[in-house]
């Protein structure tokens, strides 16, 4: 799986460093944080990218449970959401902001 940050990371708000350390820590492997072994490697690709390789079953959807809580605890998660862009990628996307001035216009 892999995680893309570079839209908040080039922004400087999110922490690529931080958010791997918490992986490391939460990610659970048989019911136990810290369990990681061989089973579950995570490395950081790139500045903004980090990649997480299971060699069991892992679920993506555990993975993007545990960015949103990241998220929420550096309070982030009103300015970014988690998409999947394809099958095991996943991406943090700014929300579209729009602005309904140019419906006043109209009136």
């Amino acid at each position: 799986f892999i995680i893309n940050a570079s839209q908040p990371a080039s922004d400087k708000i999110f922490d690529v460093a931080a958010f791997e350390k918490f992986l490391h820590d939460k990610i659970k492997v048989d019911n136990r944080t810290g369990n990681l072994g061989d089973t579950v490697q995570i490395s950081k690709v790139g500045d903004d990218k980090i990649e997480v390789v299971a060699h069991t079953q892992f679920s993506g959807r555990y993975l993007k449970y545990l960015t949103k809580k990241f998220l929420k605890k550096q309070q982030l998660r009103d300015w970014l959401r988690v998409v999947s862009t394809s099958q095991g990628v996943y991406e943090l996307r700014f929300f579209n902001v729009v602005n309904d001035e140019a419906d006043d216009d109209d009136e």
